[in-house]
């Protein structure tokens, strides 16, 4: 028991250190700190306001998104759950319109789908996980793929 216990905390240690706050007013307030605390208190401070799909949604509090993203967040802020029940099928009416709203081509769906099916867990974490932090989570996700990365570029 120990052993899983300690495990998960370096897990969770391992990720802290590359986990960014994002944008919002967590992020600006902690801008240009780097460690552990910075990053868990802008955190903390964006999830405490819940700005960051604000922030998102108008291009302000420091997310620089493009309009296919904003229109996106807006969609997620109404429909977390159907989305969640869609992404967590790889299908669905939802999912596909999360992939025409950020201009995903036809020939790019399929890998769409499966990214977002592949890492549900790491987007939707709990059934406490708002909106925000699931458009966040979808968006860092796209911005490492080498083909979906065109349809978040800011």
């Amino acid at each position: 028991m120990k052993k899983l216990i300690v495990g998960a905390m370096l897990l969770g240690a391992s990720t802290l250190t590359f986990a960014q706050p994002g944008c919002g007013v967590g992020a600006m307030i902690w801008k240009g700190q780097s460690g552990a605390a910075p990053h868990i208190l802008a955190a903390t401070t964006n999830g405490t306001f819940g700005n960051q799909t604000f922030g998102m949604t108008t291009g302000t509090l420091g997310c620089n998104t493009n309009e296919s993203v904003q229109s996106m967040a807006m969609y997620m802020n109404s429909n977390a759950d159907k989305i969640a029940r869609d992404m967590s099928r790889g299908s669905g009416e939802n999912l596909d319109t999360l992939a025409v709203l950020l201009g995903v081509e036809q020939v790019d769906r399929d890998a769409f789908r499966s990214l977002l099916k592949d890492n549900f867990a790491a987007i939707f974490p709990s059934s406490e996980t708002t909106s925000g932090e699931a458009v966040d989570a979808i968006v860092a996700l796209l911005e490492q793929h080498e083909t979906l990365s065109k349809y978040v570029a800011a």
